[in-house]
């Protein structure tokens, strides 16, 4: 079974610094029919306007994932991390047993475009971690590869600590690949960028998919593309 979220249904925060588009329940956006999906329970658009930004706040128990797709990202934590987060690079705080952390865009001139993704963890009160890398172009070139995995998984170089792996896939138009899927597992495709045919669906920029049941899955880019699937356990 696939079910498209359509992105002109997804919920809307405009603080005219921020504006989000929140793909699943976020704040004051509540819709009990989207709640989540298995584990995977934020995906948040976010662009972040020059010179502004999160101040501290806190989180426990959720493993916190971003993905610039343009500018940049400036990070302070209470574990001492100070780090700028750019484009194409994905960070990952485990939170665990509780981190402070604020998020800032330091240009003076462009906004930060980035997706905010949440997942719970296996686990409860573990310690907390940061980690930080640049996505190899040439391992996502017009194939879903690896980003974020299982701890001791060993599929990727960012873990998290949950039963869930993370592939991001950068196509050229026309482009694709045929997935082979486990039907017992839980599947949810993000179009980050660019237009694509999943399973013959036509998917938009913002738009996601959630698939259960599925041996199999077509992903062809129609323009330029770049998309993330999340396979998790069921």
């Amino acid at each position: 079974m696939i079910i498209k979220r359509e992105r002109d249904q997804r919920g809307p925060t405009d603080l005219g610094w921020l504006k989000s588009q929140h793909s699943f329940s976020f704040g004051h956006y509540h819709d009990p029919a989207h709640m989540g999906f298995g584990p995977l329970r934020v995906i948040n658009e976010d662009r972040v306007a020059p010179g502004m930004g999160f101040g501290t706040h806190p989180h426990d128990n959720m493993e916190i994932i971003s993905y610039v797709l343009s500018g940049e990202l400036a990070h302070k934590d209470s574990m001492g991390n100070g780090a700028t987060i750019r484009s194409g690079e994905i960070q990952v705080m485990s939170a665990g047993t509780g981190v402070t952390h604020s998020e800032f865009n330091p240009s003076n001139d462009d906004e930060v475009h980035f997706l905010q993704i949440w997942i719970l963890p296996g686990a409860r009160n573990t310690q907390p971690g940061y980690q930080q890398r640049l996505v190899d172009s040439k391992t996502v070139k017009n194939r879903f590869a690896p980003v974020v995995g299982p701890e001791g998984g060993g599929q990727a170089a960012l873990t998290i600590k949950q039963d869930a792996t993370i592939f991001l896939g950068r196509f050229e138009a026309g482009k694709g690949e045929e997935l082979s899927l486990d039907p017992g597992r839980k599947y949810w495709i993000q179009i980050a960028r660019g237009e694509a045919l999943v399973e013959g669906q036509k998917a938009l920029e913002g738009d996601g998919f959630a698939v259960t049941g599925q041996e199999a899955l077509d992903f062809t880019a129609q323009s330029d593309c770049e998309a993330l699937l999340f396979d998790m356990a069921a």
